[in-house]
């Protein structure tokens, strides 16, 4: 008998836990949802920076019983009963991350990278206040600084940007900035900035001007951990973190700081920012800590970082205009322009046909840029010469005209198929 459709989405969804037969029964239209996605992941190809594929392991923990159980406060210190077992999953998941990073303390129970930044602030600073953050058209997160933000709305924060010509973060404006300004806090990190920063020169600057130094590592943590980008945790009084993205956990944030801050820290999480901790979250933050700490892990980032300057080497020479000349880490920003293409034009193009990126705000000039990550990929197991062959469906899918845009997908999907994100 032939496969159907539907058939071959209830087994792709299957391969993300054990319970999918059940919740076909008990839920249909959400079983059609969830299928279709697995589908979606499945068929396409996966290139949004901030997405990774997380491994059984992980996904098994946020399925499990820890899912029923609420536990505000810390371990040893709960406003409910029966918490002995999830203080046990999250005193490993703390034990864990302050070995994999090397932080005297780590908070790991911040619902998102955005509440790690706010419980931040809350510890370091007060309504008013003034900011140093890299500006939104440079890459800047919206948690730096934007209008529409709490951030923006609660403290004045003043822009530093990059190069004109190297598109580099230009740390003499920084430093002009810093003084100039005598801001409260520094903030480092951006969700564009394919690059590694220089912690240590963001140090020098802060300790000048007396501000505080938070880094937002959203994006390079999983390289940190992998040892292949350099760790703000020995120069920045407080490290905001998310743990999907590269390091590969579930969706969720952390803290990282030393032992002075740690109950300022661990108060503005609870009781001032948040109530009861996600622990099903926390337990998958442990497990994804675990598979950090492994040569599996390091190897695979390793293999990040290859593909991502592959592809934008290959990119390059598709006639894209590669921010910075390449990447240092998983992460790759370009203009589309020479082209004559806006992003938002790729963007569309390459999703009608199978390939999921986002759009970047380009430092200097008008329009939008694309940004695109390779830690998904990485995860199914392509590697350079695949990067190539992305490369080279960019242009067939921009190129194309509603009559070859099928063509283009099948395309997609050959290549996707090959390298499925959950095996058996």
């Amino acid at each position: 008998m032939p496969v159907t459709a539907a058939a071959a989405a209830d087994a792709r969804l299957a391969a993300y836990g054990p319970d999918a037969d059940a919740l076909r029964r008990q839920d249909p239209r959400i079983a059609d949802v969830l299928a279709g996605e697995a589908r979606r992941q499945a068929d396409g190809l996966q290139l949004i920076a901030a997405e990774n594929f997380v491994s059984p392991a992980v996904l098994a923990a946020l399925g499990s019983p820890l899912a029923n159980k609420y536990a505000e406060g810390y371990p040893g210190a709960r406003y409910h009963g029966g918490c002995e077992f999830a203080d046990a999953a999250e005193r490993l998941a703390v034990e864990r991350a302050t070995a994999l990073f090397g932080a005297d303390h780590a908070n790991v129970q911040p619902h998102s990278g955005s509440q790690a930044v706010l419980a931040a602030y809350a510890a370091l600073l007060r309504p008013g206040d003034t900011v140093l953050a890299m500006g939104l058209q440079y890459g800047g997160h919206l948690t730096h600084g934007a209008p529409a933000n709490f951030s923006g709305r609660w403290f004045d924060f003043v822009p530093y940007g990059v190069d004109a010509e190297s598109g580099l973060v230009d740390y003499d404006q920084v430093r002009v900035l810093a003084r100039e300004h005598r801001p409260k806090a520094i903030v480092c990190g951006s969700i564009s900035y394919p690059r590694h920063l220089d912690y240590a020169a963001f140090r020098e600057i802060a300790d000048e001007v007396g501000a505080c130094l938070i880094a937002d590592a959203a994006h390079p943590i999983g390289l940190v951990a992998g040892g292949m980008a350099p760790s703000p945790v020995p120069y920045a009084d407080v490290v905001c973190a998310t743990t999907h993205k590269v390091l590969r956990g579930p969706r969720g944030g952390m803290l990282l700081c030393g032992a002075e801050l740690a109950e300022r820290m661990d108060r503005a999480v609870f009781p001032f920012t948040q109530g009861g901790a996600q622990m099903h979250t926390i337990a998958a933050k442990a497990v994804a800590f675990g598979e950090a700490a492994t040569d599996e892990y390091r190897a695979y980032v390793r293999r990040v970082v290859a593909n991502a300057r592959a592809l934008a080497q290959a990119l390059a020479a598709e006639g894209f205009a590669v921010t910075t000349g390449g990447t240092d880490t998983h992460l790759i920003s370009a203009d589309a322009t020479p082209l004559g293409v806006d992003g938002r034009v790729v963007k569309a193009r390459l999703a009608a046909c199978g390939i999921v990126l986002d759009t970047c705000a380009l430092p200097y000039g008008d329009g939008r840029g694309i940004r695109l990550g390779t830690a998904a990929v990485t995860t199914q197991g392509m590697g350079t010469a695949e990067m190539a062959r992305i490369a080279a469906l960019f242009t067939a899918a921009l190129r194309a005209d509603d009559a070859e845009a099928p063509r283009v997908r099948s395309d997609v999907r050959e290549l996707a198929e090959g390298f499925p994100p959950y095996r058996g």
